[in-house]
């Protein structure tokens, strides 16, 4: 096991998105993207995904070289054509233009469409947080979740991401899926051998298994909270697809792309300028006091706090990795 700086992880994984077709600015982001979920402890969208990113490149389902138009809607609104490209550098192309908008007019949609999302989904949203907007981030991937009394799955696994600013300068994030694992965990738990949790997911006849493998062929996994996560994932497909002209989970065929494993789908994000409220106690200070009666209450840690002392570890120690995954990453850098 060795340590990497954040820096010189960036650096590596940005010379295997180069090597593998996409252009500067692509592997710029992206690279940072899964080095920060490395950092932070959020393994199944990590160093984990690279092997995915390279295999779907290669197959030419996604264009990593793909340049993203933006298109005004309106005072508050904003659209993205990602081109078949990454939403994340369609985000970082919209965001200055959406943050504006949302200083303006007090909120904004940004509306991506044809866009494929493989990482977390937190770090859609901290940065607006932490120039003291509130965000909402919803996207769909491809259909792995059965809503309950469904033969075949419909819904993607639909991560919503939350992000608020607290007093001092910090912030409250969650970022979840619908489903009761992420898809990568799953990967992962069929990777290492590991059972799931009981309620996490059918085999291919539709009976309860706790196997992964079950579930990667020809199964699904089940909403959280069962038809109330069902309805919240709902909710993802129309805000996600519908609302942004991308496809819906159980639309997205890569049967033509061997080896393609991100969802091109859509993403919308909301963005809300609290200080249009009009109260008397400033945002950050009520999320604060929200903050404080929870931990009067017992409750040790807050959305994110994992995350965020994971990133304080990483940053001051290094970041974790293994020496088969540093070969296997290295492999990588070969086209």
């Amino acid at each position: 096991m060795t340590h990497m700086d954040f820096d010189a992880l960036v650096a590596l994984l940005r010379r295997i998105f180069l090597a593998n077709g996409t252009s500067e600015a692509v592997a710029d982001i992206l690279a940072r993207n899964c080095a920060s979920a490395e950092r932070d402890g959020a393994m199944s969208h990590g160093l984990f995904r690279m092997a995915g990113y390279v295999s779907t490149l290669r197959s030419g389902w996604v264009d990593g070289r793909a340049q993203p138009q933006l298109e005004d809607g309106g005072a508050s609104f904003l659209r993205v054509d990602a081109a078949n490209g990454f939403a994340q550098p369609a985000l970082a192309i919209a965001a200055p233009m959406a943050i504006d908008k949302a200083r303006a007019t007090g909120a904004c949609v940004v509306a991506i469409r044809r866009s494929h999302h493989f990482a977390a989904l937190w770090p859609d949203v901290e940065p607006f947080a932490q120039q003291g907007l509130v965000a909402i981030a919803m996207v769909n991937s491809m259909a792995y979740v059965a809503p309950p009394g469904a033969r075949h799955p419909v819904y993607g696994t639909n991560p919503l991401a939350f992000a608020a600013p607290r007093a001092d300068e910090r912030i409250v994030v969650f970022d979840q899926a619908v489903s009761v694992l992420a898809h990568g965990d799953v990967q992962i738990a069929a990777r290492d051998g590991h059972m799931l949790p009981a309620d996490a997911g059918v085999d291919a006849a539709g009976q309860p298994t706790r196997d992964p493998q079950a579930v990667l062929d020809g199964g699904a996994l089940l909403p959280f909270g069962g038809h109330k996560g069902a309805a919240i994932a709902l909710m993802i497909e129309i805000m996600a697809a519908a609302l942004t002209g991308g496809l819906f989970s159980a639309e997205v065929d890569w049967s033509a792309h061997p080896g393609a494993q991100t969802p091109c789908t859509g993403e919308c994000l909301i963005l809300i300028d609290p200080s249009r409220s009009g109260s008397a106690v400033g945002f950050a200070d009520r999320v604060e006091q929200m903050v404080t009666a929870l931990q009067e209450a017992g409750q040790a840690r807050m959305p994110g706090d994992r995350r965020f002392a994971a990133r304080e570890k990483a940053m001051r120690e290094g970041i974790p990795v293994s020496a088969h995954m540093l070969r296997q990453l290295e492999a990588l850098t070969t086209a």
